[in-house]
């Protein structure tokens, strides 16, 4: 009888302690809340819920949204505004076509030339389409439409000492602008130039009407179109090339949009639209058959 007691009592130590060890602690929820929710979607069950429709091609992503959004910096003859607002430039004019063949609404979206990759891989803009120079670095990093005008990189300075400077050494001491991320700092580099970065090509032309750099080196479209008489830089002028080279527009990698834009090239050429656009921005000698 004893023992027995001895063991209902100990029973009953054993249950107090139980429940002094659970310290009336609420159990813990069978649904977990994730560290960083706003990363993380929810399709279908619900009212909250959104349903998210992918798919595997860049022209139906396009094509189902709506839009084209074209990223650009402001480089005449290629992408500026006129007196209006509105965005011309034979590239501006030729991507509205492009998106009117699509079926889909045009939008230019200023962007920070050296993020360009970025800016496309995280799809807030479907496209670079600012007389871009088809590179190693910009093919390797994108699908790039055929090329489709010749250019080169030239050396712009005041024109009244331009005579000084006419070959590769003779401008190796001068203190330059360059657009940063672009085909003009990849020359610089190539030359081993001494030279400083800005936001775009213009500035680089603002930096020399001013004198705070001694050169820049630009596109040779747009020196034709913004540079010497008749212009707002009368007193700039280029003198040495310091290449050959062609551009191209640039899709996400692996996208179908190059191709359908080589059959647009195509077809836009055949029928005179790509000369009639090149031949109103006076480029129209650089333009590349389709």
């Amino acid at each position: 009888m004893k023992k027995l007691l001895s063991l209902a009592l100990a029973a009953a130590m054993c249950l107090s302690l139980a429940a002094c060890g659970n310290g009336g602690a609420t159990p813990p929820s069978s649904q977990s809340t994730p560290s960083n929710s706003s990363d993380i979607g929810v399709i279908g069950g619900g009212d909250a819920s959104t349903e998210i429709v992918t798919t595997d091609s860049d022209l139906e992503y396009v094509k189902n949204k709506g839009t084209l959004i074209v990223g650009i910096t402001e480089f005449e003859p290629m992408d500026y505004q006129n007196s209006d607002g509105e965005w011309i430039g034979f590239d501006a004019d030729l991507a509205k076509a492009f998106a009117e063949s699509l079926g889909v609404e045009v939008k230019f979206q200023v962007i920070d030339w050296s993020n360009k990759v970025f800016e496309l891989d995280g799809k807030t803009i479907d496209v670079v389409w600012n007389g871009m120079t088809l590179n190693n670095e910009v093919m390797s990093a994108m699908e790039c439409s055929n090329p489709y005008f010749d250019n080169a990189q030239v050396v712009i300075v005041p024109a009244d000492v331009a005579d000084k400077y006419q070959t590769v050494e003779s401008v190796q001491d001068l203190a330059f602008a360059v657009e940063s991320g672009s085909a003009a700092k990849e020359q610089a580099d190539a030359h081993n130039f001494t030279y400083t970065e800005v936001e775009d090509q213009a500035t680089t032309l603002m930096e020399v009407n001013s004198g705070t750099s001694d050169a820049s080196i630009i596109d040779y479209l747009m020196a034709k179109a913004m540079i010497g008489p008749g212009t707002g830089y009368e007193n700039l002028t280029f003198t040495v090339s310091l290449n050959s080279e062609q551009y191209g527009v640039g899709f996400r990698k692996g996208s179908d949009m190059a191709a359908a834009l080589n059959e647009f090239f195509k077809t836009s050429y055949a029928d005179g639209t790509m000369q009639e656009i090149a031949e109103t921005y006076n480029i129209a000698d650089k333009l590349v058959a389709q």
